[in-house]
């Protein structure tokens, strides 16, 4: 992935970021995320999808492959799940130097209610053979990456692929998918950044050998240098955000709060573990612990946090808030840096002036 040390943002960027949109973060204080303020990154293009000659193939390893419509996806047993999902670049404009891609600052996660059905029923009624390792899903959307014309394809080993969370979606909030959140079937799977959850989903496939396309080897890897085979991106990463207090300048985002008590408010997740805790500093050094609510359902959502912030004068701050979870993994001052801006989870600081 091509670097960028001048920290200017390249047309070809602004072309990206004008494509896919964030989620304001003072949208963090509603529990759920409307569909129209969820992130979202589109790859290639949205497809047009004709509903009724749409079809879901199930096949490769398998004893009985399948040809599913719509309706038959939503004849069998249905589940929901609200999941926070974040993209993996999150916060990948702020490094240095910066991977030329889609500039995320902080804003690219959600928090949504897909309905489908679970993903183990459909490959335990197709029947997996002997020698099955992966589940190869694939996408309508098309396009060229890496010199390499592709559809956008990405796996998982057997083991996480028969999770019981892992949904194939049709609803979000309890109304079909819209067009850009993958109309009319998408892959869900919590706790993975966004990138494993393929929309317009068209195919499954049951293999023998890991999958060695172009998301899965290229694209998506820990890696500082291009010749590094590098780790592959799976679980989010503990982050914690802050609803920016008080009133905006229009062109800076500066924050303005007036002298008194501020109830400062955000949210936690970690794809890992369940958030543990989440503290909050206004000088960089001393940490208080913040109040956990958990105001939706189901493991894989994220949870509210407030703390009741007393500045002493007039004059500039900096918060700051920082998440853990229960199996120990703390989010980083700084995260460390890698060639994608992948996991890019370190603390989030935000200037404020108490007038």
């Amino acid at each position: 992935m091509p670097l960028s040390d001048t920290g200017e943002i390249s047309l070809e960027e602004l072309q990206l970021a004008a494509r896919n949109h964030g989620m304001p973060l003072e949208a963090l204080r509603w529990p759920v995320t409307p569909p129209g303020l969820h992130y979202l990154l589109i790859h290639y293009d949205v497809p047009l999808v004709d509903p009724a000659s749409w079809r879901l193939e199930v096949g490769g390893l398998v004893e009985q492959p399948l040809s599913l419509t719509l309706d038959d996806l939503r004849s069998r047993p249905a589940a929901e799940h609200a999941v926070t999902m974040e993209c993996a670049g999150n916060g990948r404009a702020r490094l240095t130097p910066r991977p030329i891609s889609q500039p995320w600052l902080h804003e690219a996660v959600g928090t949504a209610v897909w309905g489908g059905t679970p993903l183990v029923g459909l490959l335990e009624e197709a029947g997996l053979e002997p020698g099955a390792v992966e589940v190869v899903f694939t996408g309508l959307d098309r396009g060229i990456e890496g010199g390499e014309e592709q559809a956008y394809q990405r796996s998982l080993g057997l083991h996480d692929a028969l999770m019981p969370e892992v949904l194939l979606a049709w609803q979000m909030n309890g109304a079909p998918l819209l067009p850009q959140h993958g109309f009319p079937l998408r892959l869900v799977v919590p706790g993975w950044y966004g990138m494993t959850s393929v929309k317009w989903l068209a195919s499954i496939e049951v293999v023998h050998q890991p999958f060695r396309g172009y998301q899965m080897t290229a694209a998506y890897r820990y890696r500082d240098q291009e010749d590094d085979e590098g780790e592959p991106v799976s679980r989010i990463q503990p982050r914690s955000l802050m609803a920016p207090p008080g009133i905006p300048d229009f062109f800076t985002r500066a924050r303005t709060v007036q002298l008194g008590p501020v109830e400062l408010e955000g949210r936690a997740w970690s794809g890992c573990a369940p958030v543990a805790g989440v503290e909050v500093s206004a000088d960089g050094e001393t940490w208080h612990e913040a109040r956990l609510e958990r105001d939706v359902e189901g493991r894989w959502a994220w949870c509210r946090w407030t703390f009741r912030w007393d500045p002493p004068a007039p004059g500039e701050y900096v918060l700051a808030c920082r998440a853990r979870d229960e199996a120990g993994n703390v989010q980083p001052d700084d995260a460390p840096w890698n060639l994608g801006g992948y996991a890019s989870n370190s603390v989030q600081r935000v200037p404020v002036t108490v007038a």
